[in-house]
Formats: C-alpha cells, structure tokens, sequence
C-alpha cells in the first residue's frame, strides 16, 4: 500500500533511520520518533496507518504506548526474546512481533503483508469469502453452508474481526466464555479443529484458519 503513512518510535537512531530509508525507498510516507513520551502529542494531530513501536524506549514505555493506540495496527520490536515478552505483546494487540537484530528488508516486508492484509485491493478479494450467520450459528462459504454450535460460531466471529491478526489462545478463550471459567489451552485447539474440518468441507484447496507456533491463530 504506497503512500501509507507508517510511524517508527525507535530510540536507536543510527536503526530508526535506516529503517526509515528503506521504506522511504518503498514509497511510504515515514516518521521517526525517538521518545515514548513524544508519541501521544504527535498521534494526537495526526493520523498513521501503522505503527512500528520498540518495546523499550526512553520515556513512556511501548508497553504503555501500545495502550493508546486504540484501533491503529502496530509492530512490536524488542531486543527481549523470551516467549514471555513475545506473548505479552501479542495479547496487548500487536499484529506483529520482530525481535532485534533485524533486516530492514525483512521488516518492509512485513509491513508490506500487513498493510495488504489490513487494507486490501477489492479488485483481488475472492468472490467465495466467509460469512457468518448469527440467526442460525452457520458460516456461508460460496453457495455451501455449514452448522456451527455456538462456541465454533464465537470463536470464528472473533478470528474474522480481524483477519490476519494472531489472537492468542487466552484472548481467543475470553472471546469465546463471557462467564469467567477457566479451560485448558488443549480446549481452544480441540475447538479449532473442529472447526478447520467443518470449513474443510466448504473449499478443500485453502486454509482460512492458520496457526502461528507458540502464539495462536488467525483467519487468513
């Protein structure tokens, strides 16, 4: 998506503006910010379409920025690798996780991913697309339509509201139990199952549901 508008809140600068010209090449309209408190005053008069945000940065924290993003997608690079920080990023909402050292060419490409994933050309969307049936708990795919149970509908309701995103399992189970009980990882995977096969059935040629190892799930 060419003339994007893509925020970088770096505070290694020598990495920020690199990263910068390499999507400045790609003909992104790029801003770096070097301090976490700068970045809510900047966001406040203008407008992004994605940010790229380090989890530590002088100031304000990315873990604190994160919050205030609302509905704007994010990057999340960090230097810390652990699976720990990995899955706090993921359940604060990031689209993505890069972890430090990077290629500035792998990073354009993921934003390139996302941005059509986000906003994508109408005139490549399938005409055969998942739609979902609440009257009924069903999803409609092409002419073929098949029957949920109720916890299968919740669970992909929540995957399509944001397709591409990686939802975690927690988040996935808070989506799918509203009354607070607590079930095993293996019950969100036994569900995913369930439902892969049953949309199996509805186009055989293409995975719409895809796991990301040691982080969750995403509609494709």
């Amino acid at each position: 998506m060419p003339d994007a508008h893509i925020l970088i809140v770096e505070d290694e600068s020598t990495l920020g503006n690199i990263l910068k010209e390499y999507l400045s090449a790609e003909h992104y309209q790029v801003t770096l910010i070097e301090n976490g408190n700068d970045v809510l005053p900047w966001l406040e008069n203008h407008t992004v379409d994605l940010v790229i945000l380090d989890l530590m940065l002088p100031g304000k924290d990315g873990i604190t920025l994160c919050k205030s993003l609302g509905d704007t997608p994010f990057i999340m690079t960090t230097a810390k690798v652990d699976e720990i920080d990995r899955l706090i990023g993921l359940e604060l909402g990031a689209d993505d996780y890069i972890c430090k050292p990077y290629s500035p060419r792998e990073v354009v490409v993921r934003v390139k991913n996302l941005l059509k994933r986000l906003m994508p050309d109408e005139s490549k969307i399938s005409p055969l697309k998942l739609t979902l049936n609440s009257d009924e708990y069903s999803v409609v795919y092409g002419d073929q339509k098949s029957e949920l149970t109720c916890v299968e509908f919740k669970l992909l309701d929540a995957l399509m509201s944001r397709p591409g995103k990686i939802f975690s399992r927690d988040q996935l189970m808070n989506s799918i139990y509203d009354d607070g009980r607590i079930v095993s990882d293996r019950t969100i995977d036994s569900h995913i199952k369930k439902l892969r096969k049953k949309i199996n059935q509805l186009d055989p040629n293409n995975e719409l549901i895809g796991s990301v190892y040691g982080a969750g799930y995403r509609a494709l």
